[in-house]
């Protein structure tokens, strides 16, 4: 059986993609999957069992890309195509069943939208396939010990939490008598970004663990999860994080919420106060410290059973 699943070419709708794959690969256990995908998000599809073949979709002028994914696909009779991105190329192919996102649903969650595509219910988690390989990459990357994991970084900073902020979180949730005391920061964020997140890289010395452009979203995956807590903006990492199990404590703004917050039962939100007038820095920075280290170590109380490797 043949199924070919078209997803995202942004990291985080293609991390809340997952949970849909993981339904079909449960599911269907003759299935061999192929799947076409961004560059950015494809590390993170490398290790799905019975994968036949990733195609990382890189964007051409004209949407040539779309055409570029029709030639590698057509020659094939797909029992089943899912399209998260309602392109031509999923109707243009022969195929015994198609099920295509179409229509947006506001104040939906993304996972339960997906989920509708195919009728299930309820929504099935993102999942990320963590092997061994990753998993020992990851230890080495760290080393022992407890960590703090943070994202600093957004894909605009309109999203993003002042990073001086995320140093004085850090700060006092490593301090001594905190649940976290002592723990190591991992910092993660993608290629380009770390001047953004420097604040938090000077201000911690060598207590920081410098990941920033330094692995890509499988790898981040495997680090977040040694983690005890992650703490960052509406980011694809945060949707990561969530998606290891981590627990995750998004810092949200400008962005839906209800659409776009971390999924799954070790997850909460902190969301900046809506004031007229306020440009989305503005409102980020109305989000206080004090605000994020209690929805922090009141996530830590509600997840013991979750420590750290």
């Amino acid at each position: 059986m043949d199924v070919l699943f078209i997803t995202s070419n942004r990291l985080g709708d293609a991390v809340l993609t997952t949970g849909l794959l993981g339904h079909l690969v449960d599911t269907l256990p003759a299935a061999r999957f192929t799947v076409a995908c961004g560059p950015i998000p494809a590390p993170l599809f490398r290790t799905v069992p019975r994968l036949a073949r990733l195609i990382p979709l890189r964007k051409r002028r004209w949407s040539g890309h779309w055409l570029e994914l029709w030639a590698q696909v057509v020659g094939t009779r797909w029992d089943l195509v899912v399209d998260l991105r309602d392109s031509a190329v999923s109707r243009l192919i022969p195929a015994r069943r198609r099920a295509i996102f179409r229509n947006r649903k506001l104040g939906l969650h993304k996972v339960a939208e997906l989920a509708g595509v195919l009728g299930v219910d309820p929504p099935p988690s993102p999942r990320l396939w963590l092997d061994a390989e990753t998993q020992r990459e990851a230890a080495a990357r760290l080393g022992p010990g407890n960590f703090l994991a943070l994202g600093p970084a957004a894909n605009w900073t309109g999203k993003e939490w002042p990073a001086e902020r995320y140093a004085d979180l850090a700060e006092r949730l490593t301090a001594p008598g905190t649940p976290l005391a002592g723990a190591r920061v991992v910092v993660l964020a993608g290629p380009g970004e770390e001047q953004r997140c420097r604040p938090v890289l000077d201000r911690l010395g060598d207590r920081a663990i410098n990941l920033v452009g330094r692995t890509d979203p499988l790898l981040a995956g495997a680090c977040v999860a040694r983690a005890r807590l992650f703490v960052g903006n509406d980011s694809g990492l945060m949707h990561v994080a969530a998606a290891v199990g981590t627990p995750t404590l998004g810092v949200f703004g400008p962005t839906p919420v209800e659409t776009y917050g971390p999924w799954g039962e070790h997850c909460r939100y902190v969301l900046a106060p809506r004031v007229e007038g306020d440009t989305p820095e503005d409102r980020m920075r109305r989000i206080t410290v004090e605000e994020v280290e209690q929805a922090a170590l009141g996530l830590l109380a509600r997840t013991p059973e979750l420590a750290a490797w």
